[in-house]
């Protein structure tokens, strides 16, 4: 990651692999790389989601602030069990306000404060986004523990992230490593 005055400056290689997101007419269908993903072994997702996070804790550590995250960021190549995290152009440093109203991204993974203006916008704001990333894609997108497919303990912290909340996304990300 290079600094840039209008945002971090991310230089990727080419990676082979699948865009996961998918339109919304289409994300039941099995065929897509979305699905192919979620159907994977547990193990792997999770795999995948500590990568994701270990990239936040990097970027909360140089204090910028997530913004439209959500699957449509990543491309994983399901040959060599990789994950490629791109577009990260609207993260911004943090924290700050909330100057749009409804800000931009999917709102099955968005932040209440990412719908209010002048809403604080901080790593708890990433620390959720996070959290509702690994219930889109370790379960349906809910809190309803049968269909979340990962251990009592990673549920609990997610639970805790989207709903009391935690004070930082360090604080989250510490949880997280710890429910291992």
């Amino acid at each position: 990651m290079i600094e840039s005055p209008g945002g971090p400056v991310l230089i990727f290689e080419w990676r082979d692999g699948d865009h996961l997101g998918t339109t919304h007419d289409r994300r039941e269908d099995p065929a897509t790389a979305f699905q192919r993903f979620r159907a994977l072994p547990t193990d792997e997702i999770v795999a995948a989601l500590d990568q994701i996070f270990d990239l936040h804790a990097d970027l909360t550590t140089a204090g910028w602030v997530q913004g439209d995250f959500y699957d449509g960021a990543l491309i994983y190549d399901f040959d060599q069990r990789g994950l490629t995290v791109m577009d990260l152009d609207s993260y911004r440093p943090g924290p700050h306000r909330n100057d749009m109203g409804r800000m931009f991204g999917s709102s099955r993974f968005m932040a209440p404060e990412e719908f209010s203006l002048g809403a604080p916008i901080d790593d708890r704001t990433t620390a959720f986004v996070m959290a509702r990333t690994a219930l889109v894609l370790l379960s349906d997108g809910t809190l309803d523990r049968p269909a979340f497919r990962a251990t009592d303990a990673k549920y609990a912290v997610l639970q805790e992230a989207v709903t009391t909340r935690f004070p930082s996304y360090a604080a989250f990300y510490d949880a997280w490593r710890a429910a291992s």
